[in-house]
């Protein structure tokens, strides 16, 4: 068994380092940051983490390869995979279409760009040079062996990270999803030829943890309320749920009242993640495991206190996970 956390590139410095150094003691095998447009930079962040941690492995999930050029994310792999051999591990996938419109960039289909950009990354990290590129587009530092994960939500992405990387991060909204993205994965292993059990396969499950399930209920409100309009419209018919349905919610978001946006994020939108005690989070945890999950990874909110969320992580869940 796996266990790895997720949190998003909103958290301070400090805050995230404090939390890779829990991580690391409580037990967890990898420690991922978003690289989502307009907050802080994964690769900043990790290099901090790197510095403060000795095990734990460290990772960018995800970058996209419009906003930031392939080029320019293998340099990032390799010149951290340097800072911290060993431990680096690349996440990739097509970018969120709403932050990239955000930021006035154009984009190709997802499947294609993701596609095009995880070839690019296999040549740059093995020193070699992709395909159409002129002689002088290669890595100077030389080969960097960081394993490339893909992050995912709909089937033909899914398939896409069973053909071509060396992990999944499915998002699961809602966590039951779990045996559904697994064999879409698998699906796309076998049609080249791959095993799909070399593949590591992450359930990516939202949960927020609090003694007051009224609080974990909140946090967990407020995360689906600023990122549920970027969902797959597949997974939210998984959980009778529309984007149309998210549309009072990103209009309050846009006059500034994120708390009133929270407030309609409802019980069904809730039932895309995890939200409540410890207790909870295992019975739901044991469920995945039942499904054939292998590695669980854990990501945000994880509570209105997500230092003490990640403590009763580590002292509670995990030990219960892996009886």
């Amino acid at each position: 068994m796996r266990t790895s956390l997720r949190f998003n590139n909103d958290l301070p410095i400090e805050d995230f380092v404090r939390i890779a150094v829990l991580a690391e003691e409580a037990g967890f095998d990898q420690l991922w940051v978003s690289h989502d447009l307009f907050w802080r930079s994964a690769p900043v962040l990790m290099t901090a983490a790197a510095r403060a941690t000795s095990r734990i492995a460290l990772g960018a999930g995800v970058f996209n390869p419009v906003s930031m050029h392939t080029s320019e994310i293998a340099m990032a792999a390799a010149s951290l995979s340097e800072l911290a051999p060993g431990r680096i591990l690349l996440g990739i996938g097509a970018g969120a279409d709403r932050f990239l419109d955000w930021a006035g960039l154009p984009y190709e289909r997802a499947v294609p760009r993701t596609r095009k950009a995880i070839g690019e990354l296999r040549a740059l990290l093995a020193g070699d040079v992709p395909g159409g590129w002129q002689e002088e587009g290669r890595l100077r530092t030389g080969p960097a062996p960081v394993p490339i994960y893909i992050g995912a939500m709909g089937p033909r992405m899914l398939e896409l990270g069973g053909e071509l990387a060396d992990g999944a991060l499915p998002l699961l909204f809602p966590p039951e999803h779990y045996p559904n993205a697994a064999a879409q994965i698998a699906a796309g292993a076998r049609r080249v030829g791959r095993d799909p059990g070399s593949i590591d396969v992450a359930a990516c499950i939202w949960c927020s943890i609090d003694a007051d399930p009224e609080k974990a209920r909140r946090a967990l409100a407020e995360k689906i309320a600023y990122y549920g309009p970027s969902f797959a419209p597949y997974l939210l018919d998984r959980a009778s749920i529309t984007l149309e349905d998210f549309k009072p919610i990103q209009e309050e978001l846009a006059r500034g009242e994120a708390g009133r946006a929270a407030e309609l994020v409802t019980p069904q939108m809730l039932s895309l993640g995890i939200a409540g005690g410890t207790d909870e989070v295992i019975e739901r945890c044991r469920g995945l495991i039942a499904m054939g999950a292998r590695h669980i990874s854990f990501g945000p909110p994880l509570g209105p206190d997500p230092i003490q969320a990640v403590s009763a992580l580590g002292r509670e869940v995990l030990p219960a996970l892996r009886a």
